[in-house]
């Protein structure tokens, strides 16, 4: 492939014709096979393996989670902000009743003067 400015550009996904999912697999491949000639890389007892194997078990776990994700739908939505709003107006309860509670207690310690 050819960019605007006429040097080579590599597709970025295996989109396009068979012969451009199949060079980008070559090239994808290459890059792997280019990776593992570095041992300390893929070695977790490495200071850099261990950052290098972090990111990419990291970034396959990312990209299984957002491919599991769906988007809730209204009858869903619509419970899940009940709940929150019930969360929110307990913990508003809790909060003004031991402040109501306090206010007291404080007066009486400190001495009312």
């Amino acid at each position: 492939l050819k960019s605007a400015f006429g040097s080579a550009v590599a597709p970025r996904g295996p989109t396009g014709s068979r012969l451009e999912q199949k060079r980008y697999r070559e090239q994808t491949m290459a890059m792997a096979d280019k990776l593992k000639s570095l041992p300390f890389i893929s070695d977790k007892n490495n200071p850099i393996g261990w950052f290098v194997q972090g990111g990419l078990e990291f970034a396959a776990d990312s990209r299984r989670l957002v491919q599991r994700c769906t988007k809730p739908d209204a009858k869903e939505f619509k419970k899940i902000a009940v709940a929150c709003s019930i969360g929110f107006a307990i913990m508003g309860f809790i909060g003004y009743t031991v402040k109501l509670v306090f206010i007291p207690i404080n007066n009486i310690i400190v001495g009312g003067s």
